[in-house]
């Protein structure tokens, strides 16, 4: 009989590195060791013996207890769909579209870039240090690299979790520009089932823009805290007792109260992007699973995606969705083309650019937790978004997941990994690492 545990949430479902305004000289320490141990061996972190065997070893078995909890999470993360019930968004019927190679590309993984350590560092190497599952580069649509690490297949899907809000985000805009969901409309009116919630006086955009004053304290070693039980509420950990009445996040969400004022702030909670959602499936009776099946059929696809469900087989929208590294790349240059793929506009016209304008930088900037990591970005429709010295679009995820998008170059990056931890130190990096990327295909 499986070890089903009852843990604390190991690691938060919020994402990014790190809620601190500085690194401390001991983590600065910690990232230049995890460099030289890839240095000395760029397979360190690797973990082939999980799973492996009819049946694995007691102890090499990856479950519901313990796929978010390392070593297990590196092969959790690629194989999600035999951890957890699962949502398909379906790939459509088209033959995969070609990403073709760009002949005699440059070679990325050599470019090299300031580490916050005090280091030089190669791409290469961050990918080794940060436990990257899947790579890929492309510019004007050409794939210039595409790598796959730690027993990752082309086919598999990964775990992307806070990436998933960005996707809700472009199926929000996409749903206000056919007029079927007003930015001014307040959620409460949509959705009846949020009155005397932190949402029911939010307005959509607040919700869009994570501008919603709410009483949400994300402790991650506190198992009574709003994160946790938001892990138990959508089935990503198993419930202790006291929470098992909340057997999805429909039962959730309108249990949390609002703390201070909607609007001119940026609190980034994952329960918000569940209400968008909910927000988005009221407003047009269509579930985001089948809002993104629609665009997704349309690119050539090579594999269905995949939704975690929650107990009641709820989306998990703010977390839980899996993609083949080459289809999150393919969605991530129709973002690019401005949502227009081959002449054809998949995206109502105007979506892209009303996430890319960004929003007001000092919002953003108001919260250090945030602005220590990614200085001059704001936060508009689930994404961070760079208007300083080039146009940007950044989704990311917890434990090393991000798509990165520059317009002016033509660049999409698209990430998945299986870090150790939520939000360390060293993904701290990365951001840094996309943008000399960007840099040096430019010269």
């Amino acid at each position: 009989m499986e070890n089903i545990m009852q843990p604390v949430m190991p690691h938060p479902l919020s994402h990014l590195p790190v809620q601190r305004d500085y690194l401390s000289a001991e983590e600065l320490a910690d990232i230049s060791a995890t460099y030289a141990q890839v240095r000395a061996n760029p397979a360190c972190f690797d973990t082939p013996e999980l799973m492996q065997g009819f049946p694995p070893d007691p102890e090499q078995i990856v479950n519901w207890g313990n796929w978010m909890t390392p070593p297990f999470n590196r092969w959790a993360y690629p194989n999600i769909e035999r951890i957890r019930p699962m949502v398909p968004v379906r790939r459509g019927k088209l033959p995969p579209s070609t990403l073709p190679v760009k002949a005699d590309a440059q070679n990325i993984n050599t470019i090299r870039f300031d580490s916050v350590c005090g280091e030089e560092v190669s791409v290469a190497e961050h990918l080794a240090a940060s436990r990257c599952d899947s790579f890929i580069v492309l510019q004007r649509g050409e794939v210039l690299l595409e790598s796959y690490f730690n027993g990752q297949q082309p086919e598999d899907r990964h775990i992307m979790f806070s990436v998933t809000k960005s996707l809700i985000g472009v199926i929000a805009e996409q749903v206000i520009a056919e007029g079927k969901m007003k930015e001014d409309t307040l959620a409460g009116d949509i959705i009846p089932e949020l009155a005397g919630s932190a949402y029911a006086d939010a307005t959509v955009r607040e919700v869009m823009d994570m501008a919603v004053g709410i009483s949400y304290t994300e402790k991650y070693d506190d198992p009574d805290s709003e994160s946790s039980i938001f892990g138990y509420a959508c089935g990503f950990l198993p419930a202790p007792e006291q929470y098992r009445h909340l057997a999805s996040l429909y039962d959730f969400l309108p249990t949390l109260k609002k703390r201070g004022e909607h609007g001119g702030l940026f609190h980034y909670v994952t329960a918000t992007t569940e209400v968008l959602a909910w927000l988005v499936e009221r407003s047009t009776n269509i579930s985001c699973a089948e809002h993104l099946g629609k665009v997704f059929a349309e690119l050539g696809c090579e594999q269905d995606g995949l939704f975690t469900a929650d107990p009641k087989g709820r989306n998990v929208t703010g977390a839980g969705s899996a993609w083949t590294l080459r289809d999150l790349a393919r969605f991530a240059q129709l973002l690019l083309n401005k949502g227009k793929l081959d002449g054809k506009q998949l995206l109502a016209d105007g979506v892209v650019d009303a996430i890319a304008q960004g929003a007001d930088p000092a919002i953003y900037a108001a919260n250090t937790d945030f602005s220590a990591w990614l200085p001059d970005f704001s936060y508009r429709s689930q994404w961070y978004v760079l208007n300083k010295d080039t146009q940007a679009m950044m989704a990311c995820g917890i434990c090393g997941q991000y798509i990165y998008i520059d317009f002016p170059s033509q660049v999409v990056i698209v990430r998945q990994a299986s870090l150790p931890e939520a939000t360390p130190a060293l993904d701290f990096d990365t951001p840094n690492m996309f943008r000399q990327i960007v840099a040096t295909l430019n010269k």
